[in-house]
């Protein structure tokens, strides 16, 4: 009887998928690291930036800090007897929490590793040695979005790439890291705010 080929990869062939995987992603990041080396020739050492990007770091550590906005706006906006102002801080909170989760998830799925190179300075501590997606950016994004909307003001906007570049000055994250986390944080806030209207 003829042997019957299987339409399934061995577990070699999947294990040199996997290094292939591995093996693009590394040389992803070899070209990325020279990003991030250029940038902090230009702000690791300017005056007031590395304190201004700690600072960063340390407000948007775990969305805390953009949840905490979120909590007293909804707070302030509930003492003025404006409910659905109040309700639309709370989705924004929401939104920034959930990306913050979503990225979390990827992270552990992913498991890129942050930038370990001679030639890039690692700026603060981190929580994870995990890199994508930039969680910082995810949830800034996902705040900052939300809170344009609710406030129609576009200019939360470009808070946005100040926490991207931080990020990369800092030296814990590669550009790709930051710039879909970001968009992970933009479509979270999107679909937060299309299940609000829904409840509405």
């Amino acid at each position: 009887m003829p042997n019957k080929s299987s339409n399934h990869p061995s577990n070699q062939d999947q294990g040199n998928q996997g290094q292939g995987d591995q093996s693009r992603l590394g040389r992803l990041s070899q070209r990325e690291s020279h990003v991030l080396e250029a940038i902090q020739t230009v702000a690791y050492d300017a005056p007031g930036i590395l304190p201004a990007a700690r600072g960063l770091s340390h407000f948007g550590e775990h969305a805390l800090g953009w949840m905490g906005s979120a909590a007293v706006l909804y707070g302030l906006n509930t003492r003025q007897g404006n409910a659905r102002q109040a309700r639309r801080w709370a989705g924004v909170g929401a939104a920034a929490l959930s990306a913050h989760a979503a990225s979390v998830v990827l992270k552990r799925i992913v498991r890129r590793k942050r930038p370990d190179y001679p030639y890039v300075r690692v700026g603060v501590a981190t929580p994870s040695k995990l890199s994508f997606p930039s969680s910082h950016s995810t949830s800034t994004a996902a705040f900052l979005v939300g809170a344009a909307r609710v406030t129609g003001n576009r200019a939360f906007l470009a808070g946005i790439p100040v926490m991207m570049c931080s990020r990369m000055v800092l030296g814990v994250h590669y550009p790709s890291d930051t710039a879909l986390g970001a968009a992970l944080g933009a479509v979270t806030a999107e679909v937060m705010h299309r299940l609000e209207e829904k409840t509405a």
